[in-house]
């Protein structure tokens, strides 16, 4: 009985439709991540390609197919809502994140993009340190879903940069 329950398990699992997530393909040979080397972000995304992705990663932008270029990236937090006395009862933690995929001479496969994540917090005055630590592991989590973002959003760009033609000037505009 016990065998045939394990089977009919495993055959429901299988029909779901459910499989690890494996290697992400993305559509650069070589990349550089022009990330400061001590950001906790870049050594999670650097880990990540190397660990999931056939793409090698490079030293020098020169040697790159693409060059993964970080713009800006917040952490912030702000206050959501005040209990009956007025005392801050939930705070919402922010992070924003803006990069740009180029190639060497500046075609962008990936123009500016920007990723923002944001999380709920409540907050009590009697637990100050528990709840510090809990901001803390909610940031790391946002890090690593920002990471997963980034990967999923290198998967899906062109091959090739994309061409930006500019307009032809209209005759009667001048």
């Amino acid at each position: 009985m016990r065998i045939l329950a394990i089977i009919a398990l495993g055959l429901m699992t299988a029909a779901c439709g459910f499989q690890l997530r494996g290697q992400a393909t993305l559509p650069f040979e070589t990349l550089y991540v022009d990330i400061p080397a001590i950001s906790p972000l870049g050594i999670e995304l650097k880990r990540n390609i190397i660990a999931g992705t056939h793409t090698r990663l490079v030293d020098k932008p020169s040697e790159a197919q693409a060059i993964l270029d970080l713009t800006s990236e917040e952490r912030g937090k702000s206050i959501l809502s005040f209990d009956t006395s007025g005392r801050v009862r939930e705070f919402q933690l922010r992070y924003r994140l803006s990069f740009r995929v180029h190639d060497a001479k500046g075609r962008d496969y990936l123009p500016q993009s920007e990723i923002r994540l944001t999380r709920d917090i409540s907050f009590n005055d009697a637990q100050v340190l528990s709840k510090e630590s809990e901001e803390q592991l909610l940031f790391r989590d946002m890090q690593s879903d920002m990471v997963q973002q980034i990967l999923r959003r290198l998967a899906a760009a062109p091959a090739e940069p994309i061409a930006f033609e500019p307009k032809p000037k209209d005759a009667a505009a001048r």
